[in-house]
């Protein structure tokens, strides 16, 4: 059954309101995919605060094109396509898509909304390739400590070879003494 206009345009009301709050939008061809992985990477997704949503391909569109992204190439539209948007993270539904999609040949990535552009597959790809905030941040913290470390490496290890230095005196004047 068709949808409304009024229909549509709360839809849409949605879709813009979605794509301005996300900080990234991921496009997927879910075509072939079974109701359960479907409803696996819903769950998948929403743990990570990410939400699924299937709309009218013109009506995301729209949604672009009100959003200041432009309009969105037809090859990024090409079967059916769903949208998630990343409400927390920017690369976290690019990288469950493309996890999940290594495991479903019937899931694909199609590209995304990011940073003020549409991005392609490829780019899609990559960014979903990125390591995640909690990983950057721990690669962040060793840079930090590793120079504090090696700087008290260094300090112990001076102290110590003096400890050594003045153990060994002792030890000779004990032997001379003897």
């Amino acid at each position: 059954m068709p949808l409304t206009k009024d229909q549509k345009s709360e839809i849409l009301k949605e879709l813009v309101e979605d794509v301005k709050n996300a900080k990234a939008v991921v496009f997927a061809d879910y075509r072939g995919m079974s109701v359960k992985d479907l409803k696996d990477l819903r769950e998948k997704l929403r743990e990570k605060g990410v939400h699924f949503k299937v709309a009218k391909k013109t009506l995301m569109n729209i949604a672009s094109k009100e959003c200041g992204f432009g309009e969105i190439p037809e090859d990024v539209f090409e079967g059916p396509v769903g949208a998630a948007f990343g409400m927390e993270d920017e690369i976290s539904a690019a990288k469950i898509i493309h996890q999940l999609a290594k495991k479903n040949e019937n899931l694909k990535l199609r590209g995304s909304l990011f940073e003020g552009r549409v991005l392609s597959v490829e780019e899609t790809k990559e960014l979903a390739q990125l390591p995640g905030m909690e990983e950057l941040l721990g690669k962040f913290i060793y840079v930090i400590k590793s120079p504090i470390q090696g700087f008290h490496g260094v300090l112990n290890n001076t102290v110590s070879g003096f400890v050594r230095a003045l153990d060994g005196i002792r030890e000779q004047k004990e032997k001379a003494s003897a």
